[in-house]
């Protein structure tokens, strides 16, 4: 049998390999033309320790010297001795230059560009490599802007499906992306993807999760629940609080509801900053946490957003002295 293993290297870069059951991680990962760090083979250096994140696996024999009980214990492995037995997700301490891993890179054209607000413009590109192409629900890619040399990060907005994948792109004022989205763009223009990156990703549900969406940040959570859905669901409870300026910023309400519908354990609310909102919860993200959805602190917390909100949300845990299990973000800022 072959699993899927993928590996994150401490610069974002995410490569994903075929293991079989029979081999481990490490020679997969050779046989594949990804360098991670190794030494012995033997179980016996720990040069090639890193972090399992998810996943079920076996290790092979190992020495105390080269990982420790305690450090099992918290999930760490030697990819020389670790053999999978489902998909994982790998975290690996090094870069990916250092591995030598090259930018995976391809060519897709825009099906349909759609603005769905003023601020708000939904991008969907196709192509014969989008349905292999692999990332992890959260992550984000480089998209080339067409006709020059420069590119823009944006997050994946849904997962691949019939060839397709899209984006949620802010609609910047004299911004080059946004400037060819609702200038130029015509659909079967060529447009270029290199990724994934990021280390801000869905792990497996293990407990109630907490997802803080700030305008266009609500795109990675998109994917996230396109992902659970094709999962089959989460036994755990899902809420999301997305919060925007003004009304006129609320976009992909039908998706929200559509993943209400799918999956019985998930529940969303909209705020909105400005106090004219037709919207009932008005003011910042961190108005509408209840102590429910913080569980106690039992609780996984994702958080995409600008910086002030990221660096609001931290501050507003500590004030209620609340600490997640774990608290993953990603800051955004907008790029002219």
């Amino acid at each position: 049998m072959t699993h899927k293993i993928a590996l994150n290297f401490e610069d974002g870069v995410t490569r994903f390999i075929d293991c079989k059951s029979t081999e481990t991680v490490a020679d997969a990962a050779y046989r594949q033309g990804v360098n991670v760090p190794i030494d012995c083979r033997d179980g016996a250096c720990g040069a090639c320790k890193s972090f399992a994140e998810s996943g079920k696996f076996e290790m092979g024999f190992y020495i105390e010297d080269a990982l420790s009980e305690e450090e099992a214990g918290l999930g760490y492995v030697l990819t020389c001795q670790m053999h999978p037995k489902s998909d994982c997700v790998v975290r690996i301490p090094a870069s990916s230059e250092v591995c030598k891993i090259k930018q995976s890179s391809i060519t897709a054209t825009v099906k349909e560009v759609r603005q769905l607000s003023p601020s708000t413009i939904n991008l969907t590109v196709q192509g014969e490599g989008i349905d292999k192409l692999s990332f992890l629900p959260g992550q984000y890619a480089n998209l080339g802007v067409p006709g020059t040399e420069q590119h823009r990060a944006y997050s994946f907005s849904s997962m691949p499906k019939g060839g397709e994948v899209s984006f949620l792109i802010r609609n910047v004022p004299n911004g080059l992306m946004s400037g060819y989205l609702t200038g130029k763009a015509q659909p079967g223009d060529e447009i270029k993807l290199a990724g994934p990156l990021g280390s801000f990703y869905l792990r497996d549900i293990q407990r109630p999760v907490l997802m803080l969406a700030g305008g266009t940040g609500l795109a990675p959570f998109l994917a996230m629940l396109d992902k659970v859905v094709a999962a089959g669901g989460s036994a755990h409870p899902i809420h999301l609080i997305y919060g925007v300026n003004t009304d006129a910023d609320v976009v992909e309400i039908e998706k929200l509801d559509a993943f209400a519908k799918l999956l019985p354990n998930f529940t969303y609310a909209v705020c909105v900053v400005a106090e004219d909102s037709a919207y009932p919860k008005k003011g910042y993200v961190t108005a509408h946490i209840e102590p429910t959805h913080l569980n106690e602190g039992n609780v996984d917390i994702y958080l995409c957003g600008p910086p002030p909100m990221v660096e609001a949300v931290a501050h507003n845990l500590r004030e209620r002295k609340v600490e997640p299990v774990s608290f993953h973000y990603e800051k955004f800022a907008a790029s002219v």
